[in-house]
Formats: structure tokens, sequence, C-alpha cells
């Protein structure tokens, strides 16, 4: 089956756009999300196709006071790869690589009508693969960017002015568990665990990035961290695995109170992040139950959702994972800078270090 993405020299594989491989769980993600210099106001989107499923999906979410305002919606792909829209929902790419256009239509009462300009050439990350066993749990590639804002989005008639705001987008590809669960069990059968930490800061002249997967006893199997100026070209950044990251956690909660970075490498620097609030990532459809990655739910089904942040339950699985808004503080040279962030956190079974051994609450 011939496609739009046909028409451009994108093929990795002998065989057309509409076919990625023979693994049901590849996907393809664009996220995005922005907030004030003060932490207001944020936002994200997160879009996703999953070709061997023949499934788009899309969510649109918004913090306004105490109440996380969501849109989901999914429809069948069609094979047709190139057609970046889901119901309301739209990205319009500009400029590769540099500048993206997100546009939600109304839908019970949600729009927006946002421009995201990248500050520096996107960073790629390592390539994150992990088995369970014998079988491929992870295998996936991402490019990180932090950017600026231009545009507004509306709540209930309430239009809220983002030109100025900051923010973080991604793209990532390859393959992670998605759609319903595979009934057949990994074997020989291991208690679920998943420990995962992601940083991205806005500096007034620079971004900072962070990120950690580690197993259960601690054992970090892949992490780095990148410090890049404003404006620097393709790998013209700092990068270093030599990092760590120490988290306290709220007591009986799985969501950290603060979080201390120590960067080592040729340019060591330390960040203190403090939270000042959270966003709920099942907004965006991580382990939602109804709105799941990849589901299928129809040929087109949208829905809004109203998530109540002052009723965030300990341990419960779709409460686990988080954003953290956070005032980022770092001493690099002898040198502060101040700035605001993202602490990012699923922590999901064991996990030693943090006294942690249940599946989702101690």
């Amino acid at each position: 089956m011939l496609t739009k993405g046909d028409e451009f020299p994108v093929h990795q594989t002998p065989e057309p756009i509409a076919y990625a491989g023979t693994d049901r769980n590849f996907y393809d993600r664009y996220f995005f999300n922005g907030y004030h210099s003060d932490g207001s106001d944020f936002f994200a989107l997160a879009f996703g196709v999953y070709p061997q499923l023949n499934v788009a999906d899309a969510h649109f979410s918004c913090v306004r006071g105490d109440i996380q305002h969501c849109i989901h919606a999914s429809r069948i792909l069609g094979m047709e790869r190139m057609d970046l829209d889901v119901g309301p929902i739209r990205i319009e790419i500009i400029e590769p690589l540099q500048q993206l256009r997100l546009i939600i239509d109304n839908h019970e009462g949600i729009s927006a009508d946002l421009v995201f300009t990248g500050r520096a050439f996107p960073i790629e990350e390592p390539r994150f693969t992990r088995r369970i066993g014998p079988r491929m749990f992870m295998d996936y590639t991402r490019m990180t960017q932090n950017g600026r804002w231009q545009g507004w989005i509306e709540v209930d008639s309430q239009r809220t002015i983002m030109d100025g705001a900051v923010g973080t987008r991604d793209r990532s590809w390859g393959i992670r568990p998605v759609g319903i669960n595979d009934p057949q069990p990994n074997l020989p059968v291991v208690a679920p665990q998943f420990y995962w930490l992601w940083s991205p800061v806005n500096f007034d002249d620079a971004s900072l990035f962070f990120h950690v997967n580690a197993d259960e006893a601690g054992v970090i199997w892949n992490s780095r961290a990148v410090l890049c100026d404003d404006n620097s070209a393709q790998g013209a950044v700092c990068e270093t695995s030599d990092c760590h990251m120490h988290i306290t956690l709220n007591p009986g909660w799985r969501h950290a109170v603060s979080a201390t970075l120590e960067i080592g490498g040729m340019r060591p620097a330390t960040a203190i992040f403090t939270p000042i609030s959270h966003f709920m990532m099942r907004g965006l459809g991580y382990t939602n139950p109804e709105w799941p990655h990849g589901g299928y739910k129809g040929t087109l089904v949208i829905e809004r959702e109203d998530i109540d942040l002052g009723n965030i339950v300990p341990g419960r699985p779709d409460h686990l994972h988080v954003q953290a808004i956070s005032r980022v503080d770092m001493v690099q040279d002898g040198k502060h800078k101040s700035g605001i962030g993202i602490l990012e956190q699923l922590i999901i079974g064991r996990y030693s270090p943090l006294g942690l051994e249940s599946l989702f609450d101690d």
C-alpha cells in the first residue's frame, strides 16, 4: 500500500512506509510541554501512531488552578502515517527540527493555537534497549529539544496567552509496550519494575537535560546529562554519563519533594530541583486505564476529562507517573543559574536505593 510518506526519501526497509517491520509494539510519537517562567499555565500534548495496530491517538492537557483539563482522541490510522491529526488535535511541521505548530480545534470548550521554536539543535539520547528474559521490552531512539512558545490556550471561554513561555518537545520511535497487554507472560515471570527520571530544564540562555533508567538494585542501564547553550549546532553540546540524581520522596508516596543532580565530566555542576506543582501524565494517556496508548477505541472517539489535582492518591497506579514543574538552581564553574524545568518520575515496583519493596506503594 502506497501512502503520502512514500513521496519522501525516508524509507528504512524495502517496504512502503505504511509497514514498520514486524513488531506489534512499534510506535512513533511526538511529545510537547510548555509553561511560563514561574511554572504557571502548564500544558502538554502527546501524539502517537502505531503502524502494526493501525491506530493513531492524541492527547492535549493543560492545568488551570487545581484542575487538569484534558482531551483524548483516537482513530483508525488507515496506514497513512503522514496525516498528523486525530479529531480536533493537529500538528503542523513548519521547519523540521526547529519549528512546529499545535492546533486544537474547539472540543467541549478546549482549544489552542501554539507555535514551538527550538532554542538549539535537538539532542539525540542514547538508544534505549531493554529485554525481559528473551523478549524485547524497549528498543527506541529519542531526540529532545527545549524551546519557546507563542500562541494561546482557551478553556471554557477563558483564554491564556502563552507568548514567551518555555518548554520541551521530544520525538521518539521504536518499540515499547503499546495497546492491550500481551496475554502470554514473559518467562520466567518477574514482578514489574521500572525506575525513570527525566529532567529537561530551561535557563535564560541555555538548557540542561538529564535522564536515568535503573533496575531494582539501582544499577543504571541508560543515563546521560547534557548542557546545551542556546543556538548550539548539532553535536555542539557538553554531555556525560558521569551523572547521578538523588531524590527525596514524600513519605508514603513515590513522588519527590526534592532532587539533587550531580554532573561530573569536563564541566562539573550541581543542580537542585524543587517541585512546585504536578502534572498527571495520565492526562496524556500514560498509565490511563481508559485511554492507553495504541488502544483501539473505534473509528474516531473523542473525550474530555477533568482531573482534580487536589485528589491525587498515593500508590494508585495511574497517579504514579507525574511531571513535577520545578525551580532549578545550578552551580557550575562557581557561577549560579536559576531556571525552570521538569522532574518527570515513574517508579514502579522495587527500588532498593529508596527502600521501595512493593509494586506501587510502601
